[in-house]
C-alpha cells in the first residue's frame, strides 16, 4: 500500500505544478493572467453547471475528470494559445511525451484509466469529449468578455477568428453556449 500511495501523492504534487503556468487569457476582472490549474477547476466547475446544455447521452462526471486532467501537460509542454502562433504538431508531439511522463507517476492502473480519459478528450470523437472540448473553447471569450477583451486585444483578433477558431469547436458540441455567446461577442467588436 505505501508504494502505490506513494506514487498518487508524487502526482499530485506533480500536479501542483500546473498553478505555475500561466494563460494569455486573464481573469473576469483582468487584473492578471489566469493559470492553467485555474483554468482546469473553473472549466470543470463550468461542466457541472452547464451540463444541462449538454447533448443526450452525454455523461457529465467522465466531462469533468476530461477537464481536471486535459491541460495536466502543460506541465512540460507550456500553454499553447489559441490565438498564438504555434507549430501545432510539434506541440501534439510534446503533450504526448509529457503525457507520457505526467500519468506515468500513477500506479499502472490509474495511469492506464486518466492516461485514457486524457487520451479521448485528446481525440475529442465521443460525445463527452466533444462537450469537454466545447467547454475548454467556451471559457476563454467569456472571461475576455469580461475584461473588456483581455487576450483578444493582445493578439490583435478579429471576431471572424474568434468563430473559426473558437465558435465552430463550440457550436460543434454544444450549440445553444454559442448561440447565447456569439451575440455577445459581436456586440463586443461593435462596440
Amino acid at each position: 500500500m505505501s508504494v502505490r500511495l506513494d506514487a498518487q501523492m508524487a502526482f499530485l504534487n506533480e500536479a501542483d505544478k500546473l498553478k505555475s503556468i500561466l494563460r494569455a487569457t486573464t481573469l473576469c476582472d483582468g487584473s492578471r493572467s489566469e493559470n492553467s490549474g485555474e483554468h482546469s477547476w473553473h472549466i470543470a466547475l463550468y461542466a457541472l453547471v452547464l451540463g444541462e446544455h449538454a447533448p443526450d447521452g452525454v455523461d457529465i462526471n467522465r466531462v469533468i475528470k476530461m477537464l481536471l486532467l486535459h491541460d495536466l501537460v502543460e506541465i512540460d509542454a507550456g500553454d499553447a494559445p489559441i490565438f498564438g502562433d504555434h507549430d501545432v504538431s510539434a506541440m501534439e508531439a510534446k503533450e504526448t511525451k509529457a503525457a507520457d511522463r505526467i500519468f506515468g507517476i500513477l500506479p499502472d492502473d490509474q495511469n492506464e484509466e486518466l492516461r485514457a480519459i486524457w487520451n479521448e478528450f485528446e481525440a475529442a470523437q465521443t460525445p463527452d469529449a466533444i462537450f469537454a472540448k466545447s467547454l475548454d473553447r467556451f471559457q476563454p471569450p467569456n472571461q475576455n468578455l469580461m475584461s473588456n477583451g483581455g487576450s483578444w486585444t493582445d493578439y490583435c483578433v478579429t471576431y471572424e477568428t474568434i468563430e473559426s477558431r473558437v465558435g465552430s469547436k463550440v457550436a460543434k458540441g454544444a450549440p445553444t453556449l454559442w448561440a447565447w455567446l456569439a451575440p455577445q461577442i459581436k456586440a463586443w467588436f461593435k462596440s
